[in-house]
């Protein structure tokens, strides 16, 4: 009796071991992601500590005083911190309202294009804009939106003075999200249009003899079927809705327009580079990846809730 329950608690043991050394090479091709996801995403958690700590790089980390939720405290009663806060925030939630939905209209509409070649040269002109580097896009954006560029020169005929785009705060979001849309939307729709390709031919010519128009087959067979992936891609974009790119907002920064080009990465840059305040500027680091943290968990348990239990996990 012991000797067939020494035999039962071994199984285990050996069909873990017999699975691994079935599929040992696959975790060999695992091993290069997972060792430097633990270097350069797992490592460097470990200086957030110096969010709590009046930290002096001769000190070093350990050295350093500790001072609890000070930068926090800090940070949250800044004069600016409710003008650099909503700056964010309305950047990322205008950003992900308008962006979100091209990628799928485009995959829609590339979906319907039976011409192979034809579609083919569409893709490519749309996912080019998104191998032009942030520091090119930004210099097009002030020539082409310069007093003297083409678009002014256009104004100019029509009202008489140029529109100072670059310069004036109301016109930065617009410029961002628009460039944004422009660089970014053709290579996100990638992810729709490869799952639109595994729809059976079938469902369209059975819906086409039943009578259904072009809108009715889109809404009853092409969304049904990207609709998983509608919901992960919302979710991490809405958890991500913080964290904007700092190139490109810093790039677009005037001295007119930074009351609303400020934001929490180009606050960081200038308070933890530029002014050499490290505790402070990874306080505010902290406290926007936590409010990142919060939104990914509740966007995610309120879309489970509406698509039938479908979410990230």
């Amino acid at each position: 009796m012991e000797a067939k329950q020494a035999q039962m608690v071994a199984k285990p043991g050996n069909a873990a071991l017999d699975y691994w050394r079935k599929h040992y090479f696959l975790y060999i091709l695992l091993a290069p992601a997972l060792i430097l996801t633990l270097i350069f995403k797992y490592g460097p958690m470990y200086g957030a500590v110096i969010a709590f700590k009046d930290f002096s790089p001769i000190k070093g980390i350990l050295g350093s005083d500790w001072v609890g939720l000070y930068n926090f405290e800090k940070f949250l009663s800044s004069p600016n911190f409710d003008v650099i806060f909503m700056n964010t925030l309305k950047l990322s939630f205008f950003g992900l309202i308008l962006g979100f939905p091209i990628p799928i209209l485009l995959a829609l509409m590339l979906n319907q294009i039976r011409h192979t070649g034809v579609k083919k040269n569409i893709q490519l002109f749309l996912y080019a804009p998104n191998f032009i580097s942030v520091v090119v896009v930004v210099g097009m954006l002030f020539i082409f939106l310069s007093p003297t560029g083409p678009i002014n020169h256009l104004i100019t005929l029509v009202t008489g003075e140029p529109v100072m785009f670059m310069s004036r705060p109301q016109y930065f979001r617009g410029i961002y999200i628009l460039s944004d849309i422009w660089t970014g939307a053709g290579w996100a729709s990638i992810i729709y249009v490869a799952a639109l390709a595994n729809v059976d031919p079938e469902l369209h010519h059975a819906a086409n003899l039943d009578g259904a128009n072009l809108l009715q087959r889109i809404r009853h067979i092409d969304l049904p079927t990207i609709r998983p992936i509608m919901a992960i891609v919302f979710i991490l974009a809405a958890g991500g809705i913080m964290s904007i790119g700092f190139e490109k907002a810093y790039l677009m920064q005037t001295a007119m327009n930074l009351p609303t080009s400020e934001i929490i990465p180009t606050y960081v840059y200038k308070i933890g580079l530029q002014s050499g305040d490290y505790a402070y500027s990874a306080a505010v680091g902290l406290f926007n990846s936590v409010i990142n943290v919060v939104l990914l968990i509740t966007v995610n348990f309120i879309v489970k809730r509406l698509n039938e239990g479908d979410g990230l996990y």
